[in-house]
């Protein structure tokens, strides 16, 4: 059967990576989650002192970018590949609340999103691929046969977050996650280059109050339609 690209966008904290690991390993697919990728060029901004009070030194960044090498490396103890920094598995330490603060303000930058557009592009030239991200289906790979947008309340989004990062034992409260949560929204969506949208022809899921299983399940029968019109 032949394959195809899929594209999954939507704002933070919408399940785009749970979802699309999923939907990877059901399709037996590569799955490529971006938003780690601009999660460790971000925690290098961090670690070079490129970031200081939520504004990054783009032209100290832009001279190293050539210094950053990424890797996806499959863990099969978690079923799924993890982020890889200059060797390095940071897949634990992007997943934090400060890099969560930073991360929008270094995705924005034009020269970050050129290196990393071209690294995800080259990933998904054979397709059978599930690439989630911001703009996977506007800029990545604009003729994608099957686009998803998810989306969900703030609040909605807020509350999951929340969980997840007590639940990996980190102190943090509720109402900066929402905050963090709405500014990531409005970053994301205004931003001149690549800015987050729903594309044309996306189907959108709003998972507010959807279960995990149920929008699983909606959306693995739907790819299955169209890898089938494929033929």
């Amino acid at each position: 059967m032949k394959k195809i690209t899929i594209a999954i966008d939507g704002f933070s904290s919408t399940g785009k990576s749970t979802l699309a690991k999923q939907l990877a390993k059901k399709l037996k697919y590569v799955y490529v989650d971006t938003g780690a990728m601009y999660r460790a060029v971000t925690l290098f901004a961090m670690r070079s002192g490129f970031v200081e009070s939520g504004k990054v030194n783009e032209e100290a960044l832009e001279q190293k970018l050539d210094d950053i090498e990424l890797k996806f490396v499959f863990n099969s103890s978690v079923g799924f590949a993890e982020m890889y920094l200059n060797g390095e598995n940071v897949e634990k330490e992007i997943r934090t609340m400060p890099v969560s603060k930073n991360v929008s303000q270094v995705a924005v930058l034009e020269a970050v999103r050129k290196k990393l557009v071209a690294i995800q592009q080259a990933m998904g030239i054979d397709k059978g691929i599930v690439m989630d991200g911001r703009d996977i289906g506007t800029v990545v790979f604009p003729e994608a046969e099957l686009k998803i947008f998810m989306t969900a309340s703030p609040e909605k989004r807020a509350v999951r977050r929340y969980k997840e990062l007590l639940d990996r034992g980190e102190d943090v409260k509720y109402e900066d996650i929402l905050e963090n949560v709405q500014k990531r929204d409005y970053i994301d969506s205004n931003r001149a280059i690549s800015p987050l949208r729903k594309a044309e022809d996306a189907i959108e899921f709003d998972n507010s109050d959807l279960g995990l299983e149920d929008q699983f399940q909606r959306i693995y029968e739907h790819s299955l339609r169209v890898i089938e019109k494929q033929g």
